[in-house]
Parts: structure tokens; sequence; C-alpha cells
């Protein structure tokens, strides 16, 4: 039954906004997976049931149409308690992309609140970071590269790159083995449990808002402490609340199997 679920995903491509060429999805089979990160109740690893991802992130263009369908996410009308100051704050106008945000780059400077809006608004949800750090585990040719130094070397060089110069359009990347896009060298990208992800070693401090005692405890829950790659991106990830928005981070919906 699995197995067959996942055949439909592959062959079904999952369409973004109504009658929008935007977003689309592949699907990824699932199966035993072994984060990098040490869970206390999944030492020996978890299942990752199948589920669609889209291929690449979410682009201005995507969100835009977004703000027009649903304008209390505009910029000017956004709550602050779901969106900090900086909120879209390089486009042109709540509702024009500018020379600074092109179409079909990705949207950036977006809070975790906003982004998981977008993806129920169109019957998606944000990937868990399990399910995100499964599909980002591929290369172009193998399912999981992540013990290839090679490999990890070319993706620290992506990410030691200056952050100042304009961000390249979603989709230039090759596909990785599942046939997902821009997994890395792109953007950050936000996932559903973000927050949960460095763990402290005093159970009493689970909830502690002071998250930057959490550092060092998060890299001793890296189970592979040479993956650095993973251990940056959680530990940018877990610093941030969920109105926060930077110019370096954005996201891509998913859905579960049906």
């Amino acid at each position: 039954m699995r197995a067959a679920l996942a055949a439909l995903l592959f062959a079904l491509p999952l369409a973004g906004l109504a009658g929008d060429a935007g977003p689309r999805y592949v699907g990824l089979p699932g199966g035993a997976f072994k984060s990098a990160l040490q869970y206390e109740d999944a030492k020996n690893g978890t299942r990752i049931e199948p589920y669609a991802l889209m291929r690449r992130p979410v682009t201005n263009d995507d969100f835009l149409a977004f703000v027009q369908k649903h304008p209390q996410w505009r910029r000017d009308r956004v709550a602050g308690v779901f969106a900090e100051s900086r909120y879209l704050s390089h486009w042109k106008s709540p509702v024009e992309l500018g020379a600074q945000a092109q179409p079909q780059q990705p949207v950036v400077w977006v809070s975790w609140f906003a982004a998981d809006a977008y993806c129920k608004s169109i019957g998606a949800r944000l990937p868990t970071w399990p399910e995100w750090e499964y599909a980002a585990a591929a290369d172009e040719t193998r399912k999981d590269a992540r013990k290839d130094p090679a490999w990890r070397e070319r993706i620290l060089a992506w990410y030691s790159r200056p952050s100042n110069a304009a961000l390249p359009r979603a989709g230039l990347q090759v596909p990785n083995a599942y046939g997902v896009q821009d997994l890395h060298g792109l953007v950050w990208e936000w996932t559903d449990d973000y927050s949960s992800l460095l763990v402290s070693g005093d159970n009493r401090d689970q909830g502690d808002p002071d998250k930057t005692r959490f550092c060092g405890a998060g890299a001793l829950s890296m189970d592979d402490r040479e993956n650095y790659a993973v251990l940056m991106r959680v530990a940018m990830l877990s610093s941030l609340e969920s109105s926060n928005a930077t110019a370096n981070l954005g996201f891509r919906c998913a859905r579960s199997a049906p």
C-alpha cells in the first residue's frame, strides 16, 4: 500500500495556486532514515512516510498571488504578532515586487506564520525537519550522499559565498535524485517544527526563551558531528521566532500522501 501511494505521488505532480503554472511537487517514497540529530525516541532512525515536496522554493511571484488573494498578509496589513517590521521589506510596495524582488527569485523576508498560511491556502503544509533533511540528503545521483566528503565540501562552499549578492532565480540547480531543486545553496528554508530542533541536555530547560544557551547543546545533539551544513541550518532556524524574517530565509510546501 505504501509503495502504491508513493508511486501515485511520483506519477501525478500536484498543482500550486488554482489556475497557476507555479509550484509543483514531486513524490518522495519515504522509508527508514537516520537523522543527523539525536532523538531519544529514535536512536536507530525513524520512518519517513511517503510525501510530496515542492520541486522549488516558493517565489516572489507565487507569494504575490497569495497576498493579493489574502490581503491580511500584505505587509501593510499583517498583524505585528505574525510578522516583524521587515516582513516583505524588499518589495516595492505591499502589492508590487520591484527591482529588489524579481518574480522568479525565492521569496524571502517572510515569517513562519506567513509561510504556514501560504501552504495551508493551497491545501499543503510546511515540511517537517525530518522530511526536509531526508530530501536534502540526496545529491544528483544518490538518495543519500551524506557520507561523501566531496559533497559536504560543495555544500559548505555554497554557504561560504557572500550573502549580499542578488539571489538567483529558483530552479537553476540540477535536480537531486528525487527531482527536488535548490535545497542547498540558494536560501535557508522554514520547517514546520523549526523551533524544536536544538535540544538542551537538561529537560527542565525546554521552552526556555533564551535560545542562545542551546547552541552548544545543539552541537552535542548532532549524531554526525562532521555534518556542519546540517548543524548550521539547525542553529540558524532554532534561533528564530515565528514572526522573524531574514534576507536569506524562504520556504517550500509539502503534502502528505492521501
